[in-house]
């Protein structure tokens, strides 16, 4: 891939997709790495915006070409937070990427990529983490190649929006009235560390932690 163009990635610091955002870099020519837009003082032709958690000012998207976002859902479908597990937690095994411009507004930029990732319905959090960074990877490798040939042109988001509110650990809890079958897309979710599923058995709180037996083989899934 030749791209003369300087580009950037910006990530919040300390989270699950930095290890993601060193590899991307490293495919890319070029590229520099900032985990806060406030250290960007240069201005380039794109700066891919991934998993970035703080507020962004018009401003600082004025200073460069262009601002991509990846989001997960089909938008103007899913805006909001946590789009991948709220669908996941809906029982979807088809989630759209969308890879857009960033503005002003929430999620609402011209869209340049729409990608399919497909899941098996087994993945667990750790899993869905990687598969959606590798997804992301992907976008972006992929609309740097379109960009450099000129083939790829974005296009308005059209449809009625929908929102998804933040997730928060009360999220995680279950019901022990119901069944882990009923459970079990929440239980996918859930963070052993961060957000561990829990539930209250005669006021007391319980917490669970859920791994996958390493001598299975089923599991699956695939990109298109």
């Amino acid at each position: 891939m030749c791209i003369k163009q300087k580009i950037a990635i910006l990530t919040s610091p300390n989270q699950w997709f930095v290890p993601y955002a060193k590899d991307l870099q490293k495919k890319i020519p070029q590229c520099d790495l900032y985990f806060s837009h406030l250290d960007i003082k240069e201005s380039y032709a794109i700066v891919f915006i991934l998993s970035y958690h703080q507020i962004i000012a018009q401003e600082f998207l004025d200073k460069h070409s262009l601002n991509l976002v990846i989001h997960a859902s089909s938008l103007p479908k899913g805006k909001g937070w946590s789009p991948l597990f709220w669908q996941v937690l809906e029982g979807k095994d088809s989630i759209i990427f969308t890879l857009f411009s960033a503005d002003s507004k929430a999620d609402s930029g011209e869209i340049y990529l729409q990608k399919t990732l497909s899941l098996s319905g087994l993945e667990l959090y750790e899993e869905l983490r990687e598969k959606q960074a590798i997804m992301c990877e992907q976008m972006c490798l992929e609309f740097l190649e379109g960009f450099k040939n000129l083939y790829l042109s974005p296009k308005p988001q059209i449809g009625e929006p929908s929102f998804y509110k933040k997730r928060t650990q009360e999220d995680s809890e279950l019901d022990i009235t119901k069944s882990i079958e009923s459970q079990f897309n929440l239980l996918r979710i859930v963070s052993n560390e961060e957000f561990p599923a829990f539930f209250y058995k005669n006021g007391k709180k319980f917490i669970l932690k859920i791994y996958a037996d390493s001598t299975s083989s089923a599991g699956g899934g695939a990109n298109n």
